[in-house]
């Protein structure tokens, strides 16, 4: 039987966020340049974004890139962001051919302004569609996002626009730049590490983790099927036991 089949549909996750890695050594396998494998990872996006939409997943989070991915070598950021612009171009038709939104996370008002304009663009121009709803993450740090919403919650509490007991774990929420996206299910790692590396650290709190040996250029539908298999397979307690969630 394949992973698609084993899928139940009345138990997928509303969202899923996938650290997308492995796209310089996957290149360095192959004997090319880093930005070789970026190129390469836009099949993976594609591929996985559409078999997302097919199953019914109503949010899909890709982090594609970090603050900490300035340190990078100019050259290949330059191409990054080059990459960023024309993949956004090509695939505007894609997505509303498919229904499906675009928004993006972090701190996007200090991209570049070519890339700015290319994201601020295709966010509107798929503002209305409701079949999916694609995040990227861009200039995204989960550090920066914390830190951003207590500044905005002490801002207001100066005003008096809030007393400081009303600070819940709803509010700050709302004050995040994922508020009105549920917390990520299940989110992926690719390409054989095993931690966060800063993404979504408030809203990953209770997601189950699954990290894939697979580099991303190589990552496929199928292991998207496989790895909501095996989220399926899990017992998510919250904190309590197995007898209070049977």
């Amino acid at each position: 039987m394949d992973s698609k089949a084993q899928i139940d549909p009345g138990k997928l996750p509303r969202h899923i966020a996938i650290i997308m890695d492995g796209n310089g050594r996957w290149a360095k396998q192959h004997g090319r340049p880093r930005v070789f494998g970026h190129k390469n990872g836009v099949r993976a996006v594609r591929e996985t974004t559409e078999a997302a939409a097919e199953l019914g997943i109503e949010y899909l989070t890709l982090y594609a890139f970090s603050t900490e991915n300035w340190g990078r070598p100019r050259t290949e950021v330059t191409a990054l962001m080059h990459l960023l612009v024309e993949t956004l171009h090509k695939e505007i038709g894609t997505l509303n051919k498919n229904n499906i939104r675009l928004q993006a996370i972090g701190d996007i008002a200090k991209l570049p302004a070519k890339t700015h304009r290319a994201l601020l663009d295709g966010i509107e121009r798929t503002k209305n569609n409701t079949r999916m709803t694609l995040v990227l993450a861009l200039n995204y740090s989960a550090k920066w996002e914390i830190l951003e919403a207590a500044r905005q919650l002490a801002a207001q509490a100066q005003r008096h626009e809030i007393e400081p007991e009303d600070i819940d774990e709803t509010l700050f929420s709302q004050s995040l730049t994922t508020r009105g996206i549920p917390d990520p299910e299940l989110l992926i790692r690719t390409s054989g590490e095993a931690r966060l590396s800063n993404f979504l650290l408030w809203q990953a709190a209770y997601s189950e983790l699954l990290f894939t040996e697979i580099f991303w250029p190589d990552f496929s539908k199928e292991h998207l099927y496989q790895a909501i298999v095996d989220f399926q397979g899990r017992e998510r307690r919250f904190g309590k036991i197995s007898e209070q969630v049977g």
